[in-house]
């Protein structure tokens, strides 16, 4: 039969699946649109796939070495895939440079704080804020991170304060002012 999937999610993820459920016989359509069509078969047969990378591990190790000071290349990974976050990495002062599904990034450079909003894919992932607090706690200056997604999606908030971090949570909304580096703590990962 037909089934019909309205208001879906559009994220690379649910794409890569469709693709590797097409190469093994199935019929779906309109994967990374707000409607997908799935026309059943009666079997799917067996083959080789390579999924994507994983974007929010992607954004980690991005973040990771801006917040060391440090370069990374990331082979593999499409640009277009996290593209909102390099957006944002880029006006903080990162430089981000691409070629051949490799990403650089230089974090050797002063960075400026930032304001972001996090939504549904192609918007900032709610999955990659914490990590984003996290750098821009040592950034100095002002920045906040407002979350759309997911109620409740600070609780990191507390361990970061532990670590030294100056922030502020009202509503949906948290208010960082940088500083120039965090301490080590004993902090609990909550989700």
């Amino acid at each position: 039969g037909n089934t019909i999937i309205e208001n879906a999610a559009r994220e690379p993820e649910i794409i890569d699946l469709a693709d590797f459920l097409n190469s093994m016989g199935a019929k779906i359509s309109g994967a990374g649109s707000k409607i997908i069509k799935v026309t059943g078969v009666r079997e799917l047969k067996g083959g080789i796939y390579t999924p994507i990378p994983d974007r929010i591990e992607a954004c980690t190790f991005l973040i990771a070495a801006l917040i060391t000071n440090g370069k990374i290349t990331l082979n593999g990974i499409k640009y277009k895939n996290i593209s909102s976050v390099c957006d944002i990495l880029k006006s903080c002062g990162a430089v981000i440079t691409e070629d051949n599904n490799c990403i650089h990034v230089n974090g050797e450079k002063n960075m400026s704080p930032v304001n972001i909003l996090t939504g549904p894919y192609p918007a900032f992932p709610t999955d990659v804020q914490p990590q984003m607090m996290a750098l821009l706690s040592t950034i100095i200056g002002n920045s906040k991170i407002t979350e759309t997604v997911f109620e409740n999606r600070f609780l990191h908030v507390n361990e970061l304060k532990k670590m030294g971090a100056n922030i502020n949570v009202l509503n949906n909304t948290a208010y960082i002012k940088g500083t120039e580096s965090l301490i080590g703590s004993k902090v609990r990962a909550t989700d």
